[in-house]
């Protein structure tokens, strides 16, 4: 594939490693060839390097199986995931999960990239539905800073919050910005 083609969270085999593109920027110049600046997250050691390729350098893709699958629950150093359909369970090494914290909920559906049957990447929902299980009483007229307060949501996540948001209702947030979009009835 031509590295003008490349997209943010292809997967790639970069100069025998593989890589995930967390971003990708065009950058034309004026004068000389277009190139792309990419930000490569090596999937063995976790390091990310950023890299610029001229627009016609080939880069080779692999082939990776995406499923979608419940999580379990947390085993010592791993995490269970289960396939609805299947029910077949998948243990999934720690170092791929860290990014989640604050977004690993018992039930909820997760994308998990394979290759050759080894686990990539797992992905959060966009959007998940969380319970609020602490925050502070707003104080009435308390509007003179921004109206935002903290809250400790169920899984653990600690996120800013309207005033107006009470202990015990559950709010939809938005887990790449890890911010909150809005209150769940």
């Amino acid at each position: 594939m031509k590295a003008g083609s490349i997209g943010k969270g292809m997967f790639l085999n970069f100069q025998g490693n593989l890589v995930l593109v967390a971003d990708k920027e065009f950058f034309n110049p004026g004068k000389g060839s277009a190139v792309v600046r990419l930000k490569l997250k090596n999937l063995q050691t976790g390091r990310v390097q950023r890299q610029v390729l001229r627009t016609d350098e080939t880069v080779e893709t692999i082939e990776v199986d995406h499923r979608r699958l419940q999580y379990l629950y947390q085993q010592k150093d791993s995490f269970v995931f289960i396939d609805p359909h299947s029910y077949e369970q998948v243990e999934v090494p720690a170092k791929h999960v860290d990014s989640l914290k604050g977004f690993l909920k018992t039930g909820e559906s997760y994308l998990i990239a394979f290759y050759q049957q080894q686990v990539l990447t797992v992905e959060p929902p966009k959007k998940m539905v969380l319970e609020v299980v602490k925050t502070q009483q707003a104080v009435k007229g308390d509007t003179v800073t921004a109206a935002t307060k903290e809250a400790v949501l169920e899984t653990g996540l600690v996120i800013k919050v309207p005033l107006f948001i009470k202990q015990g209702e559950t709010i939809l947030v938005n887990c790449e910005l890890r911010q909150y979009v809005s209150r769940k009835t």
